[in-house]
């Protein structure tokens, strides 16, 4: 069965880097199955020629760049090996699982400088780990661009809701949506909160509308997941970070607690765990901030930290909820299960910034002896400071 594509926000802006007189060599970065590969097969429609090398499945194709790593050259070689043109402004070429070839990464700022009228795309499910081990790695030279699951306007918009969607956007205190509306906006959003953004997952539920089927494509991609852990590194054992990434789930909503986090381990050992994961994309950290001022980073304290895991149906998935029959009764206070309501709104805010820089969540809180008040994120807007605090009830009240 031919795989389901699905269009997304970051279609825009592959169809605007194409376009671009300045443009550099992409890199799309992000955790595992969040539609890297799938989107730029998709941008290949806009090219006469496609020519993807995938460097876990073409190992023969390592020994290009093993020597001189002249673009020109390189490319004159992979034509003839694939047996596909390689013609400026006609060919996309793409470098997918390129983190399992380092020559392969060091040339990807010589297309750049020297062979910059060629579209060139690179990713990688593990690509920080390798980039990581190249700091000095394409400075100016080439372009990040980082990738997450379906956001909630992403999948109304899969589920062919574009009025819907419309109404959202258009709606606000003074011009609320209308009950019967709202009601299927929530729906909607129910079913969100259950299955999660993955492609795959969001995929299946629109060609099947089952969410019994997508919850079974999600327990694939979680045990997928899992067996990626023992790619990560080999000094970490792959148990250690099923464990850690296992408590980050449980530890959702309050600050992370080391300690709690793994059995027979250090601080030190959980902390390489806990920043593979965040390499890897599958975990999102918000640091705290007294937020007296721009940047919000200016006073961040990267011993306080609350983790996200990226996806709120792996998030379910692993935290074992069955919260599927909630999708029948109007009682929305479901959503306090397990942090939930934090949590989509953290992803939420982070789908929703620009997609060129890794960006970065915080949160306040004031931990004295008679009070512990807490803001669950705050944001900066220009030079405003915003305040956001998730109310997971209908009733409730702060200061």
């Amino acid at each position: 069965m031919e795989k389901l594509y699905i269009k997304r926000k970051l279609d825009g802006e592959l169809l605007n880097w194409i376009d671009d007189p300045l443009r550099k060599p992409l890199i799309l970065r992000g955790a595992r199955q969040v539609g890297k590969s799938s989107a730029v097969r998709h941008l290949s429609g806009k090219f006469k020629y496609f020519l993807e090398v995938n460097f876990e499945e073409h190992k023969q194709a390592h020994s290009i760049f093993s020597g001189n790593l002249s673009p020109r050259e390189i490319c004159d070689n992979l034509s003839l090996m694939f047996n596909i043109p390689v013609i400026p402004g006609e060919t996309l070429l793409f470098f997918d699982e390129i983190q399992s070839c380092i020559p392969a990464i060091s040339s990807v700022r010589f297309f750049y400088e020297k062979y910059n009228e060629l579209h060139l795309i690179t990713a990688g499910s593990l690509l920080d780990f390798a980039l990581s081990e190249l700091p000095s790695f394409g400075v100016g030279r080439v372009r990040s661009m980082f990738i997450y699951p379906f956001s909630f306007d992403e999948f109304l918009f899969a589920c062919g809701e574009e009025l819907l969607f419309e109404a959202k956007k258009n709606s606000s205190l003074e011009k609320p949506l209308q009950e019967p509306i709202h009601e299927k906006l929530l729906t909607y959003l129910k079913k969100f909160l259950i299955m999660g953004g993955m492609p795959e997952v969001v995929a299946g539920f629109v060609r099947s509308k089952s969410i019994i089927s997508s919850r079974q494509i999600l327990d694939d991609l979680i045990t997928s997941l899992k067996v990626d852990f023992a790619k990560y590194k080999k000094r970490v054992p792959a148990l250690r970070i099923t464990e850690v990434f296992e408590s980050v789930t449980n530890q959702m909503g309050n600050k992370f607690v080391f300690s709690k986090a793994a059995t027979e381990a250090n601080h030190k050992q959980v902390k390489e765990a806990i920043n593979l994961l965040i390499m890897a994309g599958l975990v999102i950290p918000v640091t705290h901030s007294s937020s007296n001022g721009i940047p919000l980073g200016a006073e961040s304290d990267q011993k306080k930290r609350k983790m996200l895991v990226f996806d709120t149906g792996v998030f379910q998935k692993l935290l074992g909820l069955d919260i599927s029959s909630y999708l029948l009764e109007n009682d929305f206070n479901f959503v306090n299960k397990g942090a939930i309501a934090e949590l989509f709104v953290g992803l939420e805010i982070i789908k929703s910034l620009p997609c060129y820089r890794q960006q970065e969540l915080y949160y306040w809180q004031r931990e004295t002896a008679s009070s512990n008040a807490e803001v669950d994120y705050v944001f900066q807007s220009n030079h405003s400071i915003i305040p956001i605090e998730v109310k997971k009830k209908k009733k409730g009240s702060m200061q």
